[in-house]
């Protein structure tokens, strides 16, 4: 007999509603066993209200809670197999205790499930490939529009469709190899053509053919750009002279007063980092110590922080103060991007409402890529502001156009090594193809490209990949 599973499947803390998931073979029994009166007959997918018991078979059971109780018979579930939800009171004591009674029920094969082995049941059981399954944690861990469209798509197997279109052609490749391995003369010839040269036709109509194969995996590949930024977000660093108002802009682009702002300069001394979602897209915003000479060792150490934040940099956002004249501390400023010389650049200048004295020009003429917004970064105006730069963020990484719900986007580093593995191993097919070497030769590598594929979804992937994706989940997911 299997064994039966049950975990929380909600988030620690308090709620309304809390769920414990059981799955397995010994569903229907726990929930018999443990809702007081408990109907003979349990329609599958139908609500029944109840009260907990620890166990019901005594005399005097010991009631846990008030709970509704569902239970699903398999395949029709998201396991594959019968499940039960016990959804009670979002208590973080109630729902241990209904995990408890449930695991100690004294039905053979219940046990507590481990990371992910409900979603691992499921990819087992054929509900879903390993790319949905990877889709669920990345649903679960969104953080914005962006990363969740993208792992909806998934979820609903357009990578994996793709995948297997690509590992469909493979095949058909391997199979009409392993004909002209089989069968490597014809026996019949066109009267001016001689074997050498239909097996030189043969070789190039499937150096033709991986050709195409590969330009599907690049398209794949090139995606990740995007996928990066999705999961692990954009570094926009906020940058310039003390004072300048790079705190206001962080606080602007958040919405909210995470930095503390005075008019005394210097008054950042470190590197503060926030998410945010700007444009729908994941921006990791950090604010920097202002860049300037100094004799206060602890803001020295601020700047060198600074130095090292915008070397690493997706976006700049440099904020100059333009109220007054460019000075020695600006220069400084300047000469620093101009050495970094990032394509990335966006120039604020900011105490507009104190009146304008630094022009656009003023800073193209030193710095002729970067885009250049004039504003205030007080009241309202922040708030303008702010739009206005998430909307230049949004045109610089020029994502505008993507729809990612329609598109196969790469977001995981798991799936862009295969898809490295699978091209490298093309590439070698058709040169080997090219060069005359044995068709069985060419063939084992287009073949390590069929597996590397078939990793990606699952068809190919041993326990120890399995084990690592499913690690990366929560205890009743």
């Amino acid at each position: 007999m299997s064994e039966t599973i049950a975990a929380i499947s909600t988030a620690p803390g308090e709620g309304g509603i809390g769920i414990v998931r059981v799955s397995g073979p010994a569903s229907l029994d726990i929930m018999r066993k443990m809702m007081s009166g408990c109907p003979d007959e349990v329609t599958p997918r139908h609500a029944y209200y109840g009260k907990v018991v620890a166990d019901s078979y005594e005399s005097d059971p010991e009631t846990i809670d008030e709970a509704v109780f569902l239970y699903m018979k398999g395949p029709a579930s998201y396991t594959g197999e019968d499940m039960l939800e016990i959804q009670g009171h979002g208590s973080n004591v109630s729902l241990r205790a209904i995990l408890r009674a449930v695991v100690s029920s004294g039905i053979d094969g219940v046990r507590m499930a481990e990371p992910g082995e409900f979603t691992k049941t499921a990819f087992l059981n054929g509900k879903m490939d390993l790319t949905q399954a990877e889709a669920v944690i990345d649903i679960i861990k969104a953080k914005t529009e962006l990363s969740l469209g993208i792992a909806e798509s998934q979820k609903e197997g357009r990578l994996g469709d793709a995948v297997r279109d690509i590992r469909s052609m493979l095949l058909d490749i391997l199979a009409e190899m392993a004909v002209d391995i089989d069968y490597p003369e014809s026996e019949v010839y066109d009267e001016y053509d001689s074997p050498e040269e239909e097996s030189k036709d043969s070789s190039s109509e499937f150096v033709n053919r991986l050709r195409w194969v590969i330009s599907d995996v690049q398209d794949l590949m090139d995606s990740a750009y995007i996928g990066r930024i999705a999961r692990e977000g954009v570094r926009a660093v906020i940058a310039g002279k003390p004072n300048a108002g790079k705190s206001s802009l962080m606080n602007a682009l958040l919405g909210e007063g995470r930095v503390i702002v005075t008019d005394v300069p210097g008054t950042t001394r470190d590197t503060v980092e926030e998410t945010a979602s700007v444009a729908g897209i994941p921006i990791v915003l950090v604010d920097t110590a202002g860049l300037r000479e100094t004799e206060d060792q602890v803001e020295k150490i601020g700047i060198e922080r600074t130095t090292r934040a915008l070397a690493s940099a997706d976006i700049v956002i440099l904020v100059f103060d333009g109220s007054e004249k460019l000075d020695e501390e600006d220069e400084k400023v300047l000469q620093f991007i101009e050495k970094m010389n990032t394509g990335n650049l966006i120039a604020v200048i900011n105490k507009e409402d104190l009146g304008r004295t630094v022009s656009s020009e003023d800073v193209l003429s030193r710095l002729p890529d970067a885009s250049v917004i004039s504003t205030s970064l007080i009241g309202s105006a922040a708030n303008e502001a702010a739009r206005r730069i998430s909307e230049k963020i949004g045109e610089i990484l020029d994502l505008g156009n993507i729809d990612v719900r329609e598109s196969n986007i790469i977001t995981n580093e798991r799936h862009l090594q295969l898809l490295r593995n699978a091209e490298m191993n093309l590439d070698e097919a058709i040169v080997m193809l090219q060069n005359g070497e044995p068709m069985e030769v060419a063939e084992l590598s287009v073949r390590y490209a069929f597996n590397s594929l078939g990793t990606i979804i699952g068809e190919e992937a041993g326990d120890e990949v399995l084990d690592r994706v499913f690690s990366k989940f929560c205890l009743g997911k």
